[in-house]
């Protein structure tokens, strides 16, 4: 089961019930896109993260991979490789509409700070406050739990993806926000530690929908989607398909021993929700967090409260990596930090962050990373798009 929750569990997860899955995809071959580049001197040609960006499909054996670099002096730069179908053999596009998974807790961490910073919601006032009686049950008191540990994953709420056995439970159902609720609440209380949960960004999706009296999907939209122009950025409700071209989204899976990929293109995201129901593009993924860390979404301060972080258990994340308010930072090998976030729900990963400077790097494959190589090598190709400096690429 691929689903918005931790992702070094969901990859023991889909190592288990892979057996083959560290070979290479048979007769896989890579299918590069033509680069979309602005060029000024000196911004070399991106060298390493090519290299990078192609051992994802030759030697992980994913179906496709897309790179694409944003930055402030050298522009634009993008690449893919394999596949966007796996039938026809059509290949990746560079700029690809995907589900972006648990990117989507960044839109809903946002539109919650900027009510905060209006005064409407208070970051330590207690849920209680906004949605009394949603989370007083099994030992859970909303008088207990504020809306910073919400958004922080410290409040010690369950995750209601783990009360599910497999995807065919929910993939093609509706469900409603308090629903989800109720059944993370029939979990065992994980304690207050960091943990992580999506079932924390239902509850923060509900308090922006109680304090505004609007649906938190138009207030995305309103606040952030349509002031940035992400024209490939939308959320699907409903809708089971992608909106306009797209790759097809695949889980590998054992069946009698053989290995096979299973298309999950198809999914009705209610289940993620505030947490995980985005649908996107690189492109668009960058703009946010270009504007995000560039300051045109958020005050200084409420962004500085946003990069107040906490440590992670990082096999449920990954090494370094701390957890702020709807944000990742973690160290770059380069020097300095690199904010962001990963999504990851079937058939889809993404990963995309902001290194110190403005340069931007979003990720996207069309089928979920099976293997610890395939998990770090994905974090590789981040790291080395956001340090492979133009001008400074080593053969």
């Amino acid at each position: 089961m691929r689903t918005p929750e931790p992702r070094r569990r969901r990859a023991v997860r889909r190592a288990a019930v892979a057996a083959a899955a560290g070979a290479a995809i048979a007769g896989a071959a890579a299918f590069p896109a033509p680069a979309h580049a602005l060029t000024p001197p000196g911004c070399g040609d991106h060298t390493d993260t090519s290299r990078a960006l192609h051992r994802i499909t030759g030697v992980d054996g994913l179906t496709g991979a897309t790179v694409r670099i944003d930055d402030p002096r050298c522009g634009t730069w993008a690449e893919a490789s394999g596949v966007a179908d796996r039938r026809t053999g059509r290949p990746m596009p560079a700029d690809p509409r995907v589900r972006v998974g648990s990117i989507t807790k960044t839109f809903t961490a946002v539109t919650v700070l900027q009510l905060a910073a209006q005064g409407r919601v208070s970051l330590d006032a207690p849920v209680a406050r906004y949605l009394p009686g949603l989370i007083d049950a099994n030992g859970h008191d909303g008088r207990d739990v504020t809306v910073r540990s919400l958004l922080r994953h410290t409040s010690g709420l369950p995750d209601h993806m783990d009360s599910f056995q497999s995807t065919d439970e929910f993939r093609f159902r509706h469900f409603e926000p308090e629903e989800l609720v109720r059944r993370a609440l029939r979990l065992p209380d994980p304690g207050r530690g960091w943990h992580y949960s999506t079932t924390n960004y239902v509850v923060a999706g509900l308090i922006v929908e109680k304090v505004t009296g609007h649906r938190l999907e138009d207030e995305t939209a309103r606040r952030i989607i349509r002031p940035l122009g992400l024209r490939g950025t939308y959320w699907p409700g409903d809708e089971t398909r992608i909106r306009g071209p797209h790759p097809r989204g695949y889980v590998r899976v054992e069946r009698d021993g053989t290995v096979r990929r299973a298309d999950s293109t198809e999914m009705n995201t209610t289940v993620a929700w505030a947490g995980g129901a985005l649908i996107s593009t690189p492109r668009d993924v960058n703009a946010f967090y270009g504007a995000l860390l560039g300051g045109r979404l958020l005050p200084a301060g409420m962004l500085a409260e946003m990069e107040r972080t906490v440590p992670t258990d990082p096999d449920r994340t990954w090494p370094g990596a701390a957890y702020g308010l709807g944000l990742i930072g973690t160290p770059l090998r380069c020097g300095g930090t690199w904010w962001g976030h990963a999504g990851d729900i079937d058939g889809f990963t993404t990963l995309a962050g902001v290194a110190p400077g403005g340069r931007r790097v979003s990720i996207a494959f069309n089928e979920n990373p099976a293997t610890q190589a395939a998990f770090d090598d994905e974090l590789d190709l981040v790291q080395t798009g956001l340090c492979d400096h133009p001008g400074t690429e080593t053969s």
